[in-house]
């Protein structure tokens, strides 16, 4: 009986890998040549393009990427040391395909959602099936033997860290013959029969298929990341996309960890796609160190780590995108919010351009293949706020980091990718060489969430959020406007409320921009505190305006000490508003002085 979630099964997979060869069978799948990760095989059997075909008595896995004639190349996904012609190979007649079970929250998994014990194994990978852990979930049936359901419906609730459901598969549907009784039960258990076919917690999917859904829905509710230079001027919406482009050094990194550690999203799935090995156990110790402020447990009991590092094979870095996206749809037809972190698709794209020369494509700019856009946008694409088939709601955010060479945004990956996104954090060299975190450009970055956001923060009983927004990216870009000027001539030269609109910009930017990810306290910013800053720092800078208005001087302002406004995102707690009311009446205190 076909296991039901597994697509790729069924008389394709009996026609590929039907009747047994014998030893001397001259029409055996064998290999035939070797070059690299590309591995030719001569298969008479029935194959087709994605199909997953093993390797060897070492059994490695790989997919098949162009058939000619009897010839099909695989691409392999492991080291291909020791293959040589005449070793036999094994077309599965399916997709390739991982396993999707609730056992992947916590975990760290390769680029074929394989598992690793930790971050000391980041440098080993075998060809060899590793089988799931013995650990048992909490089983709730709603549903009774003799009812009918269809596709997506809830066949019961399973206890995790985040509330899982047993859904009925996409392609299943019919009448429940069987439940299984509440209590615990391990992933590959049987606990519903629908119409004839098994359901357990455990399903396999191909990973570049996406996951069907009932319908897709406009993305129009704000994902908090905790990081007040998103959430203030470039924010992004739950099932929306965006880009981090930056060159070496300027915190891509450092940016998607706080993300991954303080958005609010239900679920977390976090691609290390050929990032350096040493930056990938970090992650994975920082996350299993940290405590959920959601849930009081662990961080990575809501995270899935897919680690495939600079030193693992190059062709898993291709599939590790996929395999990401994949994972995310299977919690996201649960109704929950995931959010995908991909660092970086860079690396992936490079992987795609080795790829391509193998195969001897024609090379398009700098060499990456032709189809670059169309394989990017595709990705970004598996990004949606969603109704399911079941009914419920939920959402993929894609956050893929984007690595330029030299810094170069011109470059391919980097023009394609905006391209696609709806929002852009692009991270500023100075900005960061100057220490200033996040180093996100006010002047470089978009976001096309910002206006179907401003209703939504409306009816969260913020209605001056946008009016906020649009202030503060105003006063930015004075300020940038006046820094040259005042490199010429010097900041005495310019008339006093121009004196003041540099003032304005260093309070915005040391007050309410820039940020700690080092501090308890200002680690994360909850929205309200965010807006008390806004407001605060707004609030001080129109009472300087108006006292160089009034006729006072310039210097006499600008010598007031501003100590407490720039250090009330320390002193403030994560969603504390108080202190920064205090700060702020203590500064305009000092301006009354001045007057």
């Amino acid at each position: 009986m076909t296991p039901p979630g597994d697509p790729g099964a069924g008389p394709r997979a009996t026609r590929a890998g039907s009747a047994p060869f014998r030893a001397d069978d001259s029409s055996r799948p064998r290999i035939l040549r070797v070059a690299g990760p590309l591995v030719e095989i001569a298969c008479p059997a029935t194959v087709a393009m994605h199909d997953l075909v093993v390797l060897g008595d070492a059994r490695l896995p790989g997919e098949v990427v162009a058939i000619r004639g009897d010839t099909a190349t695989v691409q392999a996904y492991e080291y291909t040391g020791g293959l040589a012609p005449g070793h036999p190979a094994e077309p599965q007649g399916r997709p390739l395909s991982v396993r999707l079970a609730p056992d992947l929250l916590g975990g760290v998994y390769d680029g074929l959602l394989r598992p690793l014990a930790g971050a000391g194994d980041l440098l080993l990978t075998t060809g060899a099936d590793v089988a799931p852990d013995g650990r048992t979930w909490r089983f709730t049936p709603q549903v009774a033997e003799g009812g009918r359901v269809a596709a997506g419906d809830v066949l019961g609730e399973i206890g995790a860290s985040v509330p899982l459901r047993l859904l009925v598969p996409p392609d299943l549907a019919g009448e429940v013959t069987r439940v299984a009784a509440a209590g615990e039960h391990s992933a590959s258990a049987v606990l519903a029969v629908v119409g004839g076919h098994e359901v357990r917690m455990a399903q396999s999917w191909p990973v570049r298929r996406p996951r069907p859904v009932s319908s897709r829905l406009p993305a129009d509710a704000p994902l908090n990341t905790g990081q007040r230079a998103v959430d203030l001027l470039f924010p992004v919406a739950r099932g929306s996309t965006v880009a981090v482009p930056g060159g070496f050094g300027t915190g891509k990194t450092m940016l998607l960890q706080q993300i991954a550690k303080w958005c609010d999203a239900d679920v977390i799935v976090y691609v290390g796609c050929g990032e350096r090995g040493n930056e990938m156990a970090d992650v994975i110790e920082e996350l299993s160190e940290l405590t959920d402020p959601r849930t009081g447990g662990r961080l990575a009991d809501r995270t899935v780590t897919i680690a495939n590092t600079s030193n693992m094979p190059m062709m898993a870095r291709e599939t590790s995108v996929h395999t990401g996206a994949t994972v995310a749809e299977y919690f996201r037809d649960m109704g929950l919010d995931v959010v995908l972190i991909a660092d970086s698709t860079s690396r992936w794209a490079e992987a795609l351009r080795e790829f391509a020369s193998r195969m001897g494509e024609l090379p398009a700019e700098e060499g990456y293949p032709a189809g670059l856009a169309s394989q990017l946008a595709a990705f970004y694409e598996r990004a949606a706020a969603v109704r399911t088939l079941g009914g419920a709601t939920g959402s993929v955010t894609v956050i893929g980091a984007v690595s330029p060479p030299g810094g170069d945004r011109t470059e391919p990956v980097t023009a394609h990718t905006e391209r696609f996104v709806r929002c852009l954090w692009s991270l500023d060299r100075d900005l960061a060489y100057a220490r200033h975190y996040p180093a996100v450009s006010w002047a470089d970055s978009f976001s096309r969430d910002a206006a179907a956001l401003t209703a939504a923060h409306g009816r969260a009983g913020d209605p001056e959020w946008a009016q906020r927004r649009g202030r503060v990216a105003l006063l930015l870009a004075e300020a940038d406007r006046l820094a040259d000027l005042v490199e010429l001539v010097g900041i005495t030269a310019l008339p006093p409320r121009e004196r003041i609109s540099v003032l304005a910009g260093r309070l915005l930017r040391e007050a309410l921009i820039q940020q700690s990810a080092l501090s308890p306290a200002d680690a994360y910013s909850a929205p309200e505190k965010t807006a008390a800053l806004a407001e605060a720092v707004l609030t001080v800078i129109d009472r300087c305006q108006e006292l160089v208005d009034a006729g006072t001087q310039a210097d006499a302002v600008e010598a007031v000490d501003f100590t407490p406004l720039l250090r009330a995102r320390e002193t403030a707690g994560p969603s504390e508003t108080s202190p920064v009311a205090a700060a702020r009446d203590l500064v305009l205190a000092r301006l009354k002085e001045a007057g």
